[in-house]
């Protein structure tokens, strides 16, 4: 079975041409390797890595629900900035996400994380730095699967919360 014809990549590319995403939907790409790092997709794809959009799934608060954050692959997530960021849903925590947690939330393996195409749609902080390059490129749900967007795009699709979440600059709106 080719990547495209994957379930995940399918359901994938499906949330998106439901969300009038046909572009990104039509955009698909499946990469000769898996590209489990931001720096692995920049090079397949040839893009600088701040262009990558890494889908970082957390755990919040004490009854762990899952928030995904959207991230440039240019630095890190600030847990703090996620915390403050998400608001009241965190209760004062947020902590790092196993492999299973991942894919009970998400039914798509690190790595392959799309911004949707979820069993139930997540709580979604999308990064302000991505809005620095005109196309993002993120997980379509299998390490070998990409697709082209935009950071509103991005924005639109999730129904996310931009912000600034290395935490190295003001929060901005879209």
């Amino acid at each position: 079975m080719s990547s495209l014809e994957h379930p995940a990549v399918a359901k994938v590319a499906a949330a998106l041409a439901e969300a009038g995403q046909h572009a990104a939907a039509e955009g698909i790409r499946v990469l000769p390797a898996e590209v489990r790092t931001a720096a692995q997709a920049a090079e397949a794809l040839g893009v600088p890595v701040g262009a990558i959009a890494n889908s970082l799934i957390f755990r919040l608060g004490s009854d762990k629900k899952a928030l995904l954050a959207l991230t440039s692959g240019a630095h890190r997530a600030d847990p703090g900035t996620l915390a403050r960021l998400a608001g009241g849903e965190t209760g004062g925590e947020i902590g790092k996400a196993d492999a299973g947690f991942v894919r009970a939330h998400t039914g798509q393996p690190i790595g392959g994380v799309a911004p949707v195409g979820h069993p139930e749609p997540l709580p979604t902080l999308v990064d302000t730095a991505l809005r620095d390059h005109d196309v993002v490129w993120a997980a379509a749900g299998h390490p070998k699967a990409v697709f082209p967007t935009t950071f509103a795009g991005l924005v639109a699709l999730t129904g996310g919360t931009p912000g600034a979440l290395s935490g190295a600059e003001e929060d901005g709106q879209p």
